[in-house]
């Protein structure tokens, strides 16, 4: 095959790697939270109920803004369901899943796992515009942030939190555009009535930073229109649009699945164009940023299945969208990372969806161990070595022809250069047979030494990590990359996630 190349030079980047672009996601769906991280009497379990083993496996994946509590469970959430004393709070029955939730877990106890995941684990607060509306928006931010002396910021002391929370970031409710959202509204309802949330937060906190709903995928009918007509109506209260997509093979399509980034780079170029052409037509000074709060490979189809059939029944954490990643998910989930990357400059905030058991890079067994999906690991690795300048990459690669993009690269990378002038490649080979030579010519970069040279590929593409073999597929180190007279030389297997690590 012929070789892949392209340039990094210090003077032509991207911009800067915000934490907040290694977020994730916990909703009250299926069992993430219960029986995820948080299962009272588990052998791992404090006394709060929080599972250590999940917990450890939590702060190695280097997560940083969770959001919570949904997702399409949020439209229906009435916050005060989930505060004070555990043994008072009802059961309800949550419409978006078809769920009893019990309210065992709430707003205090998510603060105070945040907590406990360590300080980079920022709140990313979700309020429910669908069956709700200023009012409550506005009493839920009293209860979290106001110091003291009001009803609701002395109740919140009154219930064990003297402290205040602290939420600098929500998002204006999920979803709005979807029909399948409880209170789905169209965009001129909706950009109004979080225009009115947004102006009314305000003044209780200048400085929160709010999330207003784009489109939840490009897909969608209203794609476009929907953030052009939300924007105009709240393009100077925000400081976000929000993105959503997920991915999965169709029709057994794996070549156009392993090409899935070509979509979400363009679905992020698209809104910055339709965000930047608003704030031209109001003669605005301001960007609007980005917020990719929900991403993730994810076999809706399956989903589809089990939600048209009369199998649910209002269980409290049902098995719900535990989709098994293969070694092929963990490659197009490593593209996608990279995709984000790319974009650094105006996606600031990203979720993966979600963290522990649906659809999520941590698994568990009730009673039993945690373990991590192939998924895992190249979100561990980006959180852990992504953080600096993103540097401009414009590959010269070979091309494989998809049915769903036309020609592709094979070759989908990105490059971090560190504070300390060390430089992270992450790269894909999305051919499913032959390896990829590299060359990338470093440029006035000041590096002289490959440190390490990871790779996530096996000879089965189907290979994934379960409960019977947890430890199956892992990342393996690489031989042979070398740098030599300022050009590195590599070799990317078959279906491969890569990290080229320079100093």
């Amino acid at each position: 095959m012929s070789t892949a190349r392209f340039t990094l030079d210090p003077a032509f980047k991207v911009g800067q790697v915000n934490p907040r672009l290694f977020g994730s996601f916990v909703e009250h769906l299926g069992r993430c939270v219960y029986t995820g991280i948080f299962e009272p009497g588990h052998p791992t379990a404090d006394a709060a109920g929080i599972r250590q083993d999940v917990l450890d496996l939590v702060r190695e994946l280097g997560v940083t803004a969770i959001r919570y509590p949904g997702g399409n469970f949020v439209s229906g959430y009435k916050w005060e369901d989930s505060v004070g004393p555990v043994e008072d709070r009802p059961r309800r029955l949550d419409l978006a899943w078809r769920s009893t939730e019990t309210n065992r877990f709430g707003l205090s106890e998510y603060i105070a796992f945040l907590k406990k995941v360590g300080p980079q684990a920022e709140p990313m607060m979700a309020l429910n515009l669908g069956t709700r509306g200023v009012a409550e928006a506005l009493e839920l931010q009293e209860y979290a942030n106001h110091p003291a002396g009001t009803a609701l910021a002395d109740l919140r002391a009154a219930h064990g939190d003297k402290e205040p929370f602290g939420i600098k970031l929500w998002c204006l409710g999920n979803e709005m555009d979807g029909p399948w959202q409880t209170g789905h509204k169209t965009a001129t309802e909706y950009g109004r009535l979080a225009a009115e949330t947004a102006r009314a937060m305000r003044q209780i906190d200048p400085n929160v930073e709010l999330v207003a709903c784009g489109s939840s995928s490009q897909s969608m009918p209203t794609f476009a229109e929907w953030e052009a007509t939300v924007l105009a109506e709240t393009y100077e209260l925000v400081d976000y649009i929000s993105l959503h997509a997920y991915y999965q093979p169709e029709n057994g399509d794996i070549d156009s699945f392993l090409a899935s980034a070509v979509d979400m780079e363009s679905f992020i170029e698209n809104v910055v164009a339709t965000a930047d052409h608003i704030g031209a037509k109001l003669k605005s000074k301001k960007k609007i940023n980005l917020s990719f709060d929900e991403w993730n490979v994810w076999y809706i189809s399956d989903w589809h299945e089990i939600e048209n059939s009369d199998t649910r029944d209002w269980a409290e954490a049902p098995r719900l969208l535990e989709d098994n990643y293969s070694v092929t998910d963990a490659v197009v989930f490593g593209s996608l990372l990279i995709a984000l990357l790319r974009h650094a400059d105006r996606v600031t905030v990203a979720c993966l969806a979600q963290l522990v058991n649906v659809i999520a890079p941590i698994m568990t067994e009730p009673g039993g161990p945690a373990w991590r999906q192939t998924t895992f690991f190249p979100f561990a690795q980006a959180a852990r070595y992504g953080r600096g300048e993103v540097l401009d990459v414009r590959v010269d690669s070979p091309t494989y022809t998809t049915e769903k993009y036309g020609e592709t690269d094979l070759l989908h990378a990105t490059a971090v250069r560190a504070e300390d002038g060390s430089v992270t490649v992450f790269a894909v080979n999305r051919s499913r047979t032959e390896a990829l030579p590299l060359e990338v010519a470093l440029g006035a970069l000041n590096v002289t030494s490959v440190v390490e040279h990871s790779a996530l590929a096996d000879a089965d593409p189907d290979a994934r990590n379960t409960l019977a073999e947890p430890e199956r597929v892992a990342p393996h180190t690489v031989e042979g990359t070398a740098l030599t007279d300022g050009t590195l030389t590599a070799v990317l297997e078959p279906l491969s996630w890569n990290v080229i690590r320079l100093a």
